[in-house]
């Protein structure tokens, strides 16, 4: 007897568990709207990106520099990276370019290398271009 009613009070509060979420997620609000996660969404206004000649300021010491110009053409691939076509330490002379920084040929253990590390191939994941829109949220941060 006390077998089931220990099984009942289990499953009773199985249900109240799994009910709490559902319960919950009505008061949510999805970026997507109300649009079901089996339909398209909305494309969004593609935002045009800023550019500046010399660069923008950094906003915090050691903040990666953002990207002056627009990369809608460029490619990172795990095979191909056309940002080292003018940045590069080949290049980026002769394109008039900064030069990737030296931080990109250091392994994980401090380790200096010949060749650009691998980690850093990808650029776009500390690099980003700028787009002159209105903030997302309210921000006070002001930089350095």
């Amino acid at each position: 007897m006390k077998l089931l009613s220990k099984t009942t009070l289990a499953a009773l509060a199985l249900g109240i568990v799994a009910a709490a979420p559902a319960a919950r997620a009505t008061d949510v609000v999805s970026l997507r709207g109300d649009k079901a996660l089996t339909a398209e969404s909305d494309a969004f206004d593609r935002k045009r990106a800023m550019t500046a000649s010399g660069g923008f300021d950094r906003a915090w010491d050691l903040q990666p520099p953002t990207i002056p110009h627009n990369i809608d053409n460029d490619r990172i691939t795990i095979r191909e990276n056309t940002c080292l076509n003018c940045h590069g330490p080949e290049t980026f002379k002769k394109e008039k370019a900064p030069r990737i920084g030296d931080s990109h040929f250091v392994d994980a253990d401090g380790k200096v290398l010949e060749t650009m590390n691998q980690r850093r191939h990808f650029c776009s994941q500390c690099h980003v271009p700028q787009a002159d829109v209105k903030p997302l949220v309210e921000n006070t941060f002001g930089g350095n």
